[in-house]
């Protein structure tokens, strides 16, 4: 488990350099008091493990960039993949001060080491296309969804999926798996979506997609208070949830989601440990009493069970 004195930790990455594993983390000060504080403080927070249980904190990763800059004010979840050339590039979302944090974008930072972030001169920053999708201006939630991009290589094509709104439907059923592709990392094109509005979430947070055990699936999260009228009619809990898919790259059939846990774990992430077997790790989202925790979880097995991915301990947090 990886808990901080000094500060809260939530949604989280991992990268694997063949010895440890990498955790990347957003972070934020205890000393603000209250954890709604958090968004706009973030920063991105390093530390590593060779069994995903214990962690060993070392120096920030990536700190918001000095004024005027599009990730000047905090920096958000992302992903890390290898080049072929040995680098490492971590994306990731930023927001501006300029902006007050509502234009949500992605961009990209280098390193040779996975401990020391360079950002690349004229490195591209990646935006909603409205063709498809909503911007700050015409968006029908709260913030702008632009955020959380997870990138994998299918083939030649390297793809991104991002938490995204498309631009039409229920205000409160427009969440989809937004994508955009790249032949090397550098420059991306952003697509149509990867699903379809009207699946029950007004946002698909945080996917990932992965195969276990040779059957792909993917995950995401969403809570309670941001599913669709009728999707908490049927049944108020958010949590994490899984998704059948054919492929890593979709399209996905989000309307077929089903909850592997309720709201005390958030952001779920599945790695796979050095035995080959597939791990769930996620950050403690509440308490149960209301409060709210900010550290992430020990690693949890899982299989799969009647067709649904499973988490094979700490059952009891799973939706059966």
């Amino acid at each position: 488990m990886l808990r901080l004195a000094s500060s809260w930790v939530w949604d989280f990455w991992t990268a694997d350099d063949g010895d440890r594993y990498h955790l990347f983390f957003l972070k934020a000060s205890r000393a603000l008091i209250d954890p709604d504080r958090r968004h706009w403080r973030a920063t991105i927070g390093h530390a590593t493990s060779t069994d995903l249980s214990s962690w060993t904190e070392h120096a920030d990763a990536v700190l918001p960039d000095d004024s005027p800059n599009f990730d000047d004010l905090a920096t958000w979840t992302g992903s890390v993949v290898r080049q072929d050339d040995g680098m490492w590039r971590m994306f990731y979302t930023a927001v501006s001060r300029a902006e007050g944090g509502l234009n949500q974008r992605i961009s990209s930072v280098v390193s040779a080491d996975l401990f020391t972030w360079h950002r690349e001169p004229g490195r591209q920053v990646l935006a909603p296309d409205p063709q498809w999708y909503e911007t700050a201006e015409t968006r029908q939630w709260p913030d702008q969804a632009w955020r959380d991009p997870w990138v994998f290589r299918d083939g030649e094509i390297w793809h991104m999926l991002i938490t995204a709104r498309a631009n039409h439907g229920d205000a409160d059923d427009r969440g989809v798996v937004g994508h955009a592709t790249s032949p090397d990392l550098k420059a991306w094109t952003v697509q149509p979506p990867l699903s379809q509005p009207g699946a029950g979430f007004g946002h698909i947070e945080v996917v990932q997609t992965v195969n276990v055990d040779g059957r792909p699936v993917g995950l995401f999260s969403c809570l309670g208070s941001e599913l669709s009228r009728a999707r908490r009619g049927d049944d108020p809990t958010g949590g994490v949830w899984a998704f059948p898919t054919d492929s890593l790259a979709g399209p996905f059939r989000t309307e077929e989601s089903y909850r592997v846990t309720d709201e005390h774990l958030y952001v779920g992430r599945l790695v796979e440990d050095r035995a080959g077997h597939w791990q769930f790790l996620a950050f403690r989202n509440n308490d149960g009493k209301g409060g709210w925790v900010g550290e992430i979880t020990d690693p949890q097995p899982v299989a799969w069970v009647d067709g649904r991915l499973t988490i094979l301990e700490g059952s009891a947090l799973a939706r059966r």
